[in-house]
């Protein structure tokens, strides 16, 4: 899947970059994150902004999270993680690194995460 725009671009990863600005004084590896939330965007065949609309919904009181969602990207995120090949440590990172993305969009997230 090809993206419509740079991935640097959609809203929700101006989010995540805003959040770890906040938390960390700097944006940091940001070549390596972006690149790792594209190939998860091409493995899912979704945009950034599509998945988290994926994972809310609006309700009178605002936005809630939608567990059906949640839990299919964190499906997702286990099969990207161990497709990506390298060692354990090294899945696990990139794991981290989208899980982050979701986080930081008010999608919580966690290895394992069933429900």
């Amino acid at each position: 899947m090809a993206l419509d725009k740079p991935i640097a671009k959609f809203a929700t990863v101006e989010t995540w970059r805003s959040g770890l600005r906040e938390q960390w004084g700097e944006e940091p590896e940001m070549a390596e994150r972006l690149a790792t939330i594209e190939r998860f965007c091409a493995f899912t065949g979704k945009d950034p902004d599509t998945m988290i609309a994926e994972c809310t919904r609006e309700v009178e009181s605002g936005k809630r999270i939608r567990i059906k969602g949640r839990r299919e990207y964190s499906e997702k995120i286990a099969e990207f993680q161990a497709a990506e090949g390298g060692t354990a440590r090294e899945q696990g990172k990139v794991g981290n690194l989208v899980r982050g993305f979701f986080i930081y969009n008010g999608i919580f997230m966690q290895a394992g995460l069933s429900g």
